[in-house]
C-alpha cells in the first residue's frame, strides 16, 4: 500500500463544491445531536466536558479530510469512554493525551501496512455481544450523575455504580433522578416519531432553562474554555512511554474496530458507496494524532453520529466537516452557556443513547442461530461489562476460533469405500476377500483431526493393501502429515502395504518433505485410483510376504 494512494484527492470534494446545501444542512444537524455526546463522553473519560468539545472538533474535522469514507462522523463515544476510564485512573489526564498519540500513531502504520480489510474478519457474536456489554457499561457510568452522587467509589465500573445506588438510598436525590429520566424519555419518544429533530439538544437545552430558573439543586457542568486550548504537546512523559504501549494498542484496536464498523454500517445506509478501509485508519490516526494536540481524547467513528448524517442527506465529507465548524463555533461563542448544562441531563442523554445502541432483533437471532454463536456472545458481553473492552474481544474471539476449528475438525473423514462406480456392493465385498482395503480421506487433515485418524487406521487389519484416497483432502498441515506419516509406518511395520492416488502436488511436496510417503518414498503414486487398484491386486496375487 502505497502512501499516495491513501492521501485525499481533488475528487472527494467536487460534489460539495458543485451543491452543498445539503452538507451544510445536515451537518448542522449531527453537530446539534453531536454536542451533548461530546460533553456527556468527555466526562465520562474523566477528562471532562471541554475534552469532548475539542475532540469532537479536531478529531471530527481531520477524519473528514483524511478518512476512507465519505459519510463518517469522528468524535469521542462510548465505547473508547469504557476504555479511557480505567486509563484516566492510572495515568492521569497526560497519560489519557500521550496513549491518544500513540494510538495514532500505531492506526497509521496499520494503514500503511494495508490491514484496513482484516475487519471483515471479525465474528458478528463477538461485536453483538460487546457492542451490548458497551451499552451496559456506559448506562452504568451514568449512574452517579444521574442519582446525583458525587463521589461514587469502586475499582471497577458496576462497583462504582453499586456504591451510587448505595448513597442514593441513603439521601436520595430525586432532582437529578427525574431529570436524567425526563430527558431521556424525551430522547426515545421523540426521536420515534420525528427523528430528524434533534430531541437531545432540546431536552438538554429545556433542563438547563428549567435547573436556572426553578434554582434546582443539580451539578452543573462547570467553567468551559472559551476556544480551543494551543497545540502542546508537553503531556508526553518518555518516562511513561514503556508503560502506555499496551494501553495504546487497546485504544488503537478499539479506534480501528469501531470505525471500520462505523463506515461499513454508513455503506449499507447509502446506495451504491462503499469506503476503503486502509484511508479510513489513516483518517483516524492522524485524528487521534492532532486531537491530543489540542487537549482532546482518542476518537472513533461514530455509528450513530453517522447515521444521523446520512439520514439527514449528507453527501460528502462537507457534512463531516461542517459538524466540526458548528462545534467550534459553539466552543468559541457559547461556551458560558454550556457550563450551564446539567449533569444529570447530560446523564440522561447517555442513558437514552444506550438503548438504542443494542438490537434486540440482531440479539436474538444470534441467540437462535446455534448454541456456539449464543456462548460467544454472551461471554463476550460478560467480560465486557466484568472487566474490560480488550480482553472482552480476544476472549470471545478465542472462543470462536475454538468453535470454528471444532467446526471445522468435524469435517475431516476417513470411511472405507468402494472403488468401482459400476457395481459399488459386489467391488468392495471382491477387494475385502483379496485383502484390500480402500479409504477416502475427506476434508482437512490438521491437528485438531488427525489424530482419530491414527486410531482408524492403527485398526486396520486381516488386509494386505491399504489404499488412501486423497483427491478429496482438502488441507493438510504439518500435525496432520506427520500423524498421516506415524499411521502408515505402523502399517508397514506390520507389512502392510499403503498406496496413495489422487495426491495434490502440494499436499505431496509436504509429506515429502517430512518423510510421510508410503515406501520411504520409493512406493509409486497414482493420479487415478484403478492404477492402484490394478498394482494391489498384483501384490495380493503374490505370496505372503512378497508384497514388493
Amino acid at each position: 500500500m502505497t502512501v499516495r494512494a491513501l492521501l485525499p484527492d481533488w475528487s472527494d470534494w467536487k460534489p460539495a463544491v458543485r451543491a452543498p446545501g445539503a452538507d451544510l444542512l445536515s451537518g448542522l444537524i449531527v453537530a446539534l445531536v453531536a454536542l451533548p455526546l461530546a460533553l456527556g463522553f468527555g466526562i465520562s473519560s474523566g477528562m471532562g466536558a471541554a475534552a469532548g468539545l475539542a475532540t469532537a472538533v479536531i478529531a471530527g474535522a481531520v477524519a473528514a479530510v483524511f478518512g476512507g469514507s465519505r459519510f463518517q462522523v469522528s468524535g469521542p463515544t462510548g465505547a473508547m469512554t469504557v476504555v479511557l476510564v480505567p486509563i484516566f485512573h492510572r495515568f492521569g489526564g497526560s497519560g489519557v493525551l500521550a496513549v491518544g498519540l500513540l494510538a495514532g500513531l500505531v492506526l497509521v502504520v496499520l494503514a500503511i501496512a494495508g490491514v484496513g480489510r482484516a475487519v471483515r474478519y471479525m465474528p458478528a457474536p463477538v461485536i453483538e455481544g460487546f457492542t451490548a456489554g458497551i451499552a451496559v457499561v456506559i448506562a452504568l457510568q451514568q449512574f452517579p450523575a444521574a442519582l446525583g452522587v458525587a463521589h461514587a467509589q469502586g475499582d471497577k465500573v458496576w462497583q462504582v455504580a453499586f456504591d451510587a445506588v448505595r448513597q442514593y438510598v441513603s439521601t436520595p436525590s430525586h432532582v437529578s433522578l427525574a431529570t436524567a429520566l425526563l430527558v431521556a424519555a424525551a430522547m426515545l419518544v421523540g426521536g420515534r416519531y420525528l427523528p430528524k429533530l434533534p430531541f437531545a439538544l432540546v431536552a438538554v437545552a429545556l433542563a438547563t432553562v428549567a435547573a436556572r430558573i426553578f434554582d434546582l439543586d443539580l451539578a452543573l457542568i462547570g467553567t468551559i474554555p472559551s476556544g480551543l486550548p494551543a497545540p502542546s504537546i508537553g503531556f508526553v512523559h518518555f518516562d511513561q512511554l514503556a508503560s502506555l504501549v499496551a494501553p495504546a494498542l487497546a485504544v488503537a484496536a478499539l479506534a480501528a474496530l469501531e470505525s471500520l464498523l462505523s463506515a461499513t454500517a454508513a455503506d449499507s445506509m447509502a446506495v451504491g458507496t462503499r469506503h476503503d478501509p486502509d484511508r479510513e485508519l489513516l483518517g483516524q490516526g492522524l485524528a487521534n494524532i492532532a486531537a491530543p494536540l489540542f487537549g482532546g481524547v482518542p476518537a472513533t467513528g461514530a455509528i450513530a453520529r453517522t447515521a444521523v448524517n446520512v439520514r439527514s442527506g449528507g453527501r460528502t465529507r462537507l457534512a463531516a466537516l461542517t459538524h466540526a465548524a458548528v462545534l467550534a463555533a459553539i466552543i468559541y461563542l457559547a461556551a458560558s452557556l454550556v457550563a450551564d448544562i446539567p449533569l444529570a441531563a447530560l446523564a440522561g442523554v447517555l442513558l437514552a443513547t444506550t438503548m438504542r445502541m443494542v438490537e434486540t432483533a440482531s440479539l436474538a437471532a444470534i441467540a437462535r442461530a446455534s448454541k456456539g454463536d449464543a456462548l460467544i456472545m454472551v461471554v463476550t458481553f460478560a467480560v465486557t461489562v466484568a472487566l474490560d473492552l480488550v480482553t472482552a474481544v480476544a476472549v470471545g474471539v478465542g472462543i470462536a476460533v475454538v468453535l470454528a476449528v471444532r467446526s471445522i475438525a468435524k469435517e475431516a473423514r476417513l470411511e472405507q469405500v468402494p472403488l468401482d462406480d459400476s457395481d459399488h456392493v459386489a467391488e468392495e465385498h471382491a477387494l475385502l476377500h483379496d485383502h484390500i482395503v480402500a479409504y477416502r480421506i475427506e476434508g482437512p487433515l490438521f491437528f485438531a483431526a488427525a489424530h482419530r485418524f491414527l486410531l482408524e487406521l492403527a485398526e486396520v487389519s486381516d488386509v494386505r493393501v491399504v489404499i488412501l484416497r486423497m483427491s478429496r483432502m482438502t488441507a493438510l498441515d504439518t500435525t496432520g502429515a506427520l500423524v498421516l506419516k506415524d499411521a502408515i509406518g505402523k502399517l508397514e511395520h506390520r507389512h502392510i502395504t499403503v498406496l496413495m492416488s489422487g495426491l495434490r502436488a502440494d499436499h505431496r511436496q509436504r509429506l515429502a518433505a517430512i518423510g510421510a510417503l508410503p515406501g520411504d518414498g520409493e512406493a509409486p503414486l497414482f493420479d487415478h485410483t484403478p492404477d492402484a487398484i490394478a498394482l494391489a491386486r498384483e501384490y495380493v496375487s503374490r505370496p505372503t510376504g512378497a508384497s514388493r
